[in-house]
């Protein structure tokens, strides 16, 4: 039915007849705005999103617009893609398409990228050319908050969650598989150059392209070759580790014999026995991820992410990515990282993990750098009986070495309420990251690009949280 600007049709009469004594807000969707409308009316004053480019204006992106040369077609402004991905990974819109379409769809992407509409493709490269300077912006943002009298170092809680890898367990290539298929693909190539030399005399299988068939089977045998060479590899680089830790076994078993003249307790270390095992593994679509267990009792193709919480104000100010499946290796990179922060953010007093971080050597290493550690040596009970609960706090043995201070600690009231912090903290930010952010996986592939995309979803939780803490 033909309708003139500005009169609204209702495609029910019913409903019509029963709204004639009340009046309702026009919806008019055909009326031109007398003036083009700003973007700054798209959003409240009060939006994440207008958060979000206040940031990145404060941000130094010299470096990323000296990257463009100046010839070509207009580029889209760098700090424009850095406040899309960044508001994109706060917000759950990951992947470069839907951050494409975003831009016609959203209110919110439609104020960030100012009414201009940049392609999947120019959003995909621009993070892949630039991930490494996005990456080192998440600092800065720690700064910012440090500026605005937010963020204070003091105790940091560490912890790390499985993110799945973009690859599929079923593409993984065990040493043991690998050989059985090398040998099947040898007898399958020696059978068709048989097969080849009698092609004059006796008639070849139909259909059978001898030429097509030896060419897919030498390309197999090329990526099976290359598989068992980085299986080999890994078996190396893990009897050597395993070397060290049993001659410094041996060596703290030995010293202990001579200064006491007593055997050591415990069965003898065993040597480590070089060469790829049956179940070692490559995975075939990104060979630097690693098979792992999951929270829910299965194994999945992932990353080990972590993430070192403030307590105070819950931003995330230490985070990598590791291939390796325990987290005892995490603490040294993590104290590393949390030394090497600005100045003027202050200095990590206490650092506290979970069970799966405890060890002598990470004990000493935070110690030696003035951490105290809290890591449990043994998971506690939930429901203390009510005695064990309220009773005084046990006598501090005498000449305590660093793990005996740090297990006293642990028992006294203090030690125990400022340890019960840890799971209120790096934990709730792993589920808002996973349930409300959406990221369960990642986009890239190989280990460098993981860890800068791991920092972008990292800035985005810091960017939530930072509205969050501005009011």
């Amino acid at each position: 039915m033909p309708h003139t600007p500005g009169t609204i049709v209702l495609i029910n009469p019913k409903l019509e007849m029963s709204s004639m004594a009340v009046e309702f807000v026009a919806v008019d969707r055909d009326t031109p705005a007398l003036f083009p409308p700003s973007v700054q009316e798209y959003v409240p004053e009060k939006h994440l999103a207008r958060f979000v480019v206040e940031i990145v204006d404060q941000l130094d992106l010299s470096h990323l617009v000296a990257a463009y040369c100046g010839t070509g077609s207009k580029p889209y402004h760098p700090a424009m893609l850095v406040a899309l991905l960044f508001y994109g990974y706060a917000t759950g819109v990951l992947s470069s398409r839907k951050l494409a379409q975003a831009s016609y769809d959203s209110i919110a992407f439609r104020f960030i990228c100012a009414n201009t509409h940049p392609d999947h493709r120019t959003i995909a490269d621009f993070r892949k050319r630039f991930l490494g300077e996005l990456e080192a912006l998440f600092v800065e943002i720690l700064l910012i908050a440090q500026a605005m009298g937010v963020l204070k170092l003091g105790t940091v809680s560490l912890d790390g969650t499985k993110i799945e890898a973009n690859a599929s367990k079923h593409k993984a290539l065990s040493w043991e598989h690998a050989n059985r298929i090398e040998a099947q693909l040898k007898e399958e190539v020696a059978e068709l150059m048989r097969l080849a030399e009698q092609a004059d005399s006796k008639a070849l299988p139909e259909q059978m392209d001898i030429p097509l068939e030896l060419e897919r089977r030498e390309q197999r045998l090329e990526v099976i070759a290359a598989a068992k060479e980085e299986i080999a590899a890994r078996a190396q680089e893990r009897f050597e580790r395993e070397q060290a830790e049993y001659e410094r076994k041996r060596a703290k078993r030995e010293a202990y014999e001579n200064e006491t003249g007593k055997k050591p307790r415990g069965q003898e270390p065993k040597a480590p026995t070089p060469g790829a095992r049956a179940k070692d593994q490559v995975n075939l679509t990104d060979e630097e991820s690693r098979i792992m267990p999951t929270a829910s009792g299965g194994f999945e193709q992932t990353y080990n992410a972590q993430a070192g919480v403030d307590i105070a104000t819950h931003l995330i100010v230490e985070e990598h990515v590791t291939q390796h499946t325990n987290d005892k290796q995490e603490v040294a990179p993590a104290v590393e990282r949390l030394g090497s922060l600005p100045e003027q953010l202050g200095e990590v007093a206490v650092l506290l993990a979970d069970t799966g971080y405890h060890s002598e050597a990470n004990i000493e290493s935070c110690q030696a750098v003035g951490i105290e550690p809290l890591i449990p040596p043994n998971r506690d009970g939930h429901n203390l009986p009510l005695a064990e609960r309220f009773a005084d706090d046990p006598a501090p043995p005498k000449h305590p070495g660093p793990v005996q201070a740090m297990e006293h600690r642990l028992r006294t009231k203090a030690g125990r309420a400022l340890y019960a912090k840890r799971k209120s903290t790096v934990e709730t930010v792993f589920g808002i990251i996973k349930h409300v952010q959406g990221f369960r996986q990642f986009l890239l592939r190989g280990l460098r690009a993981v860890q800068g995309e791991w920092a972008l979803v990292c800035i985005g939780w810091n960017l939530k949280r930072l509205f969050a803490l501005n009011g």
